[in-house]
């Protein structure tokens, strides 16, 4: 279920371009999804009218915390990177779908380029069944890898940076591990061209693969069509249907 709930910030990382805000609530947190997003309200910015879609990064229950990583695009997110510990931020959550579970036994490698490593850390905790999990992370540079030790907490982290700064020089899909991990499942977030790539390297392998889309979101519950992605099955709001969808629903 839907809520809208009012948090306080409590813990605050910077980065270049990005924060990790902690977010904390005085009542208990709904339940979350791996993949799923919330809607932050952005007050005392002219230029923001509407709410930011943000994915959840990681949720505590036992705390009632969020954990929400953000990249300042533009006045809206530049305002909430800028947020200072102990202001107040009004969120809707949680919204759209998550990513699906994977069976026990699945071999499953995690993918994520620049902030779209956001969804992963949470729906790896929620794959914490599983015998071994394995990260993919890429970026342009060293500096645009964050939060590095939270994953390698979860799993075995492997990185690709176009300059090779660290890790494999290349794209993701031109890491070494390609050649030699047995892979069933693949779960991918990041920039447009990645993702096709992605998808295009699983359909060549017959893998079975979910990405979540980044289209411009802005009411969150697929009512202004900011969102519409042409699919399989016509046009959907990516809000709302998704923002995780099988590559076999899209028209990549």
């Amino acid at each position: 279920m839907k809520k809208i709930i009012d948090f306080q910030i409590i813990e605050k990382q910077s980065f270049p371009r990005a924060a990790l805000l902690r977010l904390k609530a005085s009542t208990p947190l709904p339940e979350c999804r791996g993949g799923q997003f919330v809607n932050v309200r952005v007050d005392g910015c002219d230029k923001a009218y509407l709410r930011r879609p943000i994915s959840i990064h990681d949720v505590d229950y036992q705390n009632n915390t969020i954990d929400l990583l953000i990249q300042e695009k533009h006045e809206g997110t530049q305002k909430l990177c800028a947020s200072p510990v102990g202001a107040a931020l009004n969120v809707v959550m949680p919204l759209g779908n998550g990513f699906t579970l994977p069976d026990k036994d699945d071999n499953v490698l995690l993918v994520g380029g620049g902030i779209g490593i956001a969804p992963l850390l949470y729906f790896a905790k929620q794959c914490n069944y599983l015998q071994n999990i394995n990260f993919l992370l890429g970026g342009r540079t060293q500096s645009d890898l964050m939060l590095l030790d939270h994953f390698r907490n979860e799993g075995e982290v492997f990185i690709t940076t176009n300059d090779g700064s660290m890790g494999e020089e290349g794209f993701v899909t031109e890491h070494s591990l390609w050649k030699t991990m047995k892979i069933n499942k693949i779960y991918a977030c990041g920039p447009m061209p990645m993702m096709k790539a992605v998808a295009k390297m699983a359909r060549e392998r017959h893998i079975w693969c979910e990405v979540s889309l980044e289209n411009q979101m802005a009411c969150g519950i697929g009512a202004c069509l900011c969102c519409v992605e042409n699919t399989k099955e016509g046009n959907l709001c990516v809000c709302k249907e998704g923002p995780v969808f099988n590559i076999e629903r899209l028209l990549w």
